[in-house]
């Protein structure tokens, strides 16, 4: 068996969507599994929709994730160009050959002309398809349109009343009938460009790309690349097409326009998600290894790669999911690792200097240590360590009922006089400060820790009290309880 080579083919129309990047990982995992090789290469032949940095996007999201690979436009082998824009003197022969073999055909036909078309057979109740009007145009009638100054497009002559089929890795046997594929296909836009269809099968071929996994989405497409194959008396690669990912809370195929979902991997960067959380995670969206065990490292995950787990059913994205698995990586981190990563968020929310003195960075990595069993993202450290940053606590509805109840003043005002006279500030002796309170006004429980919490931090919920009193010093602990005495 030759070498297993996969590839992932961005268009560079735009940032890296959740699955796409799936997509770019299955292919990675299935490569390393097998001692393959994982290529990248750029469809850049809509020129139209491309973005400036559409490219550079896309492989810097892929390497952050962890992913690497053995060819691409920046490292190159012997299969390239690795752009299709580059890859025209590649394209032009092979249209060249299926015109003079009339496999091929110009066509002249207008986009009004064509609009019309699909119109009048929409009412007719058809399915839209090319009726074949320059199919089988003379010399002189092609030349009499170009003198008319047409630019005509070249379509490739689909035969009639055959079935295509292919063993999908995923889905098992799947077969078309040409004449279910909306007639004879363009494969050179009128710019010279080939459409993707034909331009996707000559690169799989003479990069000699062996399996093509993909999303699902490009099932319809398949039939068309077949044809090409079968054109040229090409080898056909072997196929896979993964199901689709869907919103876990609506049960609808995960679109763009869907904005209660981020579904760009820079939007998670952003937030401070961490790259292996986000590997291990989308590993698991269409893919599951034997067992329970949903937590693997990257080496983990392509040792177990195996494409006859691959889901037949849709994958759930569930963004709740995703939160508990990257809680996971940061429960596991290194202290000073995390706090280096937190750092610039709570800098650019104002919470923190530019350049922090060494004693300040360290009890900034204390206010951390504190949340990190809780963190989601790493972004979070700003919003629910507030306390720590604020001078005065705003209390919600249920901080000030807490307030309200009868044991309140005693318990608070036993407390105060405990931390006002207590010389160092520590877990330790605030903890006894709390037990002397409960000996002294027989409260205890939630009814003695509560009001204290939420006297000095001004929240019903947050770290363990006894080091929240320390990191926030005598000074502050006894601002906060005076404001609510």
């Amino acid at each position: 068996m030759s070498k297993i080579r996969v590839r992932y083919a961005p268009s560079p129309t735009g940032h890296l969507h959740i699955g796409n990047a799936r997509t770019a990982l299955f292919n990675y995992l299935f490569a390393r599994h097998n001692d393959g090789e994982f290529i990248i290469r750029i469809e850049d032949t809509d020129l139209k929709r491309n973005i400036e940095d559409g490219e550079k996007s896309q492989l810097e999201n892929l390497a952050w994730l962890g992913i690497d690979w053995d060819e691409s436009p920046e490292n190159p082998g012997e299969y390239g160009p690795y752009r299709q824009s580059e890859r025209r003197e590649i394209y032009q022969p092979l249209i060249d050959q299926l015109l003079a073999s009339n496999l091929a055909y110009k066509c002249y036909c207008t986009p009004e002309e064509l609009e019309a078309e699909r119109e009048a057979q929409r009412a007719r109740g058809e399915m839209p398809h090319y009726g074949g009007k320059c199919a089988n145009l003379t010399p002189e009638q092609q030349a009499e349109k170009e003198a008319q100054g047409l630019e005509p497009v070249v379509r490739f002559r689909v035969p009639r009343n055959t079935s295509f089929a292919f063993d999908d890795m995923v889905k098992g046997e799947i077969s078309f009938e040409s004449d279910n594929v909306g007639g004879d296909f363009v494969i050179q836009k009128r710019d010279g460009m080939p459409t993707y269809n034909f331009a996707v099968a000559v690169d799989d071929h003479f990069m000699k790309i062996t399996h093509v996994l993909r999303g699902d989405d490009h099932i319809a497409n398949t039939p068309k690349q077949l044809m090409i194959y079968d054109a040229f008396g090409w080898t056909r690669p072997t196929f896979g097409h993964m199901t689709l990912i869907i919103n876990s809370e609506t049960g609808k195929k995960l679109s763009k326009r869907d904005e209660s979902i981020l579904q760009f991997i820079e939007q998670y960067r952003e937030l401070g998600y961490l790259p292996e959380a986000m590997f291990n995670f989308i590993t698991l969206l269409g893919w599951s290894p034997v067992g329970e065990d949903e937590i693997f490292s990257q080496e983990e995950l392509v040792k177990l790669f195996d494409t006859k787990r691959l889901s037949k059913s849709p994958a759930a994205f569930d963004a709740k999911k995703l939160e508990w698995v990257n809680n996971h990586y940061i429960k596991a981190m290194d202290l000073d690792k995390l706090t280096e990563l937190c750092l610039p968020f709570l800098i650019k929310a104002g919470k923190v200097e530019e350049n922090p003195t060494p004693e300040r960075k360290d009890w900034v990595k204390r206010v951390i240590s504190l949340y990190q069993p809780q963190m989601s993202y790493t972004a979070e450290i700003t919003e629910v360590s507030n306390l720590f940053f604020e001078e005065h606590p705003v209390l919600d509805d249920a901080a000030k009922a807490v307030l309200a109840e009868e044991d309140v003043p005693t318990v608070l005002k036993a407390f105060k006089a405990q931390l006002e006279a207590m010389e160092t500030v520590d877990a330790a002796n605030v903890l006894a400060a709390i037990k002397a309170v409960q000996k002294e006004t027989g409260v205890k429980g939630k009814k003695l820790w509560m009001p204290i919490r939420v006297a000095v931090s001004g929240v019903t919920h947050g770290p363990e009290l006894p080091e929240t009193v320390e990191l926030l010093g005598k000074e502050k602990a006894l601002a906060h309880l005076n404001q609510v005495m």
